[in-house]
């Protein structure tokens, strides 16, 4: 049997793979990517290099192989992943993959974000393989890539109200999907994922302001106003768009779910906002 992660050098899939070789050895372990060099490290320490891309399906025809346990981490082409998720999952079925796990979209969400997730669950569903949905909440390092910038410009700025977020950070998203990938009977399962606790953009204010030692405020504004200021920090048009479109599921609280499945999945608790805080500043 052999474990295959797709996206293996992203961020995501980075710790996907890391917490696949710390359990089995590197031989029972193979990365589906678009550039072999970009994965040469992984190749140097016995990882197997499949060299793949979605958008010429010809390429998947021997990425997998029957038995195969894989993770379909979702591409990053928003607007494209439809056709490209299709064509891993055609070869997926078409090799006789024992389980096809994937990183989706929670199950509540209506932003527009969700809609090709949706459509690749659908799609997932219909082609018969055995199926794993992670439909994945929020990542905490969405609101932290920038935390020290954050805390010096004093303000969090979004158009979510008071509507509050469950999140986790990559690595217990990454730990849940090796915990089934390695495990038994996920067969068929979907699983919401999200952290333990939910909480608003003014309490992550009051983490930054507590650990930066800062005044930091949490500065809601209108739609209009944070497309704008999204625009203005240098971000394209229709990338600010999705993130005013998700604050507005977030208003709806369609981010707070905490229905546990994700601690039970990794066998802890997650990891709590003010941890993520402390990590981001270096405190």
């Amino acid at each position: 049997m052999m474990y295959v992660v797709t996206g293996a050098t992203g961020q995501l899939g980075r710790l996907v793979v890391e917490g696949l070789l710390a359990k089995v050895p590197a031989g029972e372990v193979a990365v589906a990517v678009r550039s072999a060099a970009k994965a040469a490290d992984l190749a140097d320490r016995g990882v197997g290099v499949r060299v793949v891309d979605y958008d010429r399906p010809e390429s998947l025809a021997d990425a997998f192989a029957a038995g195969d346990r894989v993770l379909l981490i979702s591409g990053s082409e928003v607007g494209r992943r439809i056709p490209q998720h299709r064509a891993v999952v055609d070869a997926a079925r078409a090799a006789g993959v024992a389980l096809l796990a994937y990183t989706s979209a929670p199950g509540a969400a209506t932003f527009r974000l969700a809609d090709e997730h949706k459509e690749t669950e659908a799609a997932i569903r219909e082609s018969g393989v055995p199926f794993a949905l992670l439909r994945n909440g929020w990542y905490t390092e969405n609101y932290l890539g920038d935390a020290a910038g954050t805390a010096a410009r004093g303000a969090v700025i979004g158009s979510a109200g008071q509507g509050r977020v469950a999140s986790a950070p990559r690595r217990d998203y990454a730990d849940a999907a090796v915990a089934v990938l390695l495990g038994e009977g996920h067969e068929n399962r979907v699983y919401e994922l999200s952290g333990d606790t939910a909480w608003s953009l003014a309490e992550l204010a009051a983490e930054l302001a507590e650990v930066s030692g800062r005044s930091v405020e949490h500065r809601d504004v209108t739609p209009a106003e944070h497309r704008e200021v999204l625009v203005g920090a240098g971000l394209p048009e229709g990338f600010a768009e999705i993130l005013v479109d998700v604050d507005a599921g977030i208003a709806r609280g369609e981010l707070a779910g905490t229905p546990g499945d994700l601690a039970r999945l990794i066998g802890r608790p997650t990891t709590p906002l003010a941890e993520s805080v402390r990590a981001a500043l270096g405190a």
